[in-house]
């Protein structure tokens, strides 16, 4: 919940990771609120008063997914805000702005995102999508020991560019600095 919060405001795409594992540890404990509490909540948190905050946040979070029918797929819609929003600043950098270290990035990493996009099966998934995807699933597989080969791991670490770059541009645009969306020449 408090890494929930830091994240939001200091980088919108760790916010994002974070909350599709929060998302999937919900699901994991069949949302049910005392075992996220005992399992979750309690080993992070060392005052009964933030145990409290936590645990009210977890009862909004399944509340949320429970009522948009996300019990067993699917994001909570603040994060499909942010997923939007990082598309339409993706498409504006690309498109409008034509800005020159972003086209190299993405013509870097379209290769490992088709890729990672066809065998993933994620259909016709935006690219900023299927790069958070990606490096969700990067995140699993650290969690469960498992190896990420080093040409994996290039090919992860385009998209994990990708992302870094869009982040940038999104908090300074959400600071008032529109910079990033001057026609370069």
């Amino acid at each position: 919940m408090f890494i929930s919060q830091e994240k939001l405001q200091s980088n919108i795409a760790e916010y994002v990771i974070y909350m599709y594992q929060v998302e999937d540890m919900v699901r994991a404990y069949h949302f049910n609120i005392d075992k996220i509490r005992v399992h979750i909540i309690r080993p992070q948190v060392k005052s009964e008063s933030f145990e409290a905050e936590a645990v009210k946040w977890y009862e909004e979070v399944i509340k949320e997914m429970k009522s948009r029918g996300l019990t067993s797929k699917g994001h909570l819609h603040r994060l499909g805000e942010v997923i939007t929003e990082m598309i339409y600043l993706h498409n504006t950098l690309k498109d409008v702005v034509e800005d020159k270290r972003y086209l190299e990035l993405i013509a870097s990493a379209d290769e490992n995102v088709e890729a990672f996009q066809k065998k993933s099966d994620l259909g016709s998934m935006h690219f900023v999508e299927v790069c958070f995807q990606a490096l969700y699933m990067k995140l699993l597989l650290k969690i469960q020991g498992k190896e990420v080969g080093a040409e994996s791991e290039k090919a992860f670490d385009t998209m994990r560019i990708i992302l870094a770059y869009l982040t940038q541009a999104y908090h300074q645009m959400k600071a008032g600095d529109m910079t990033m969306f001057e026609k370069q020449k």
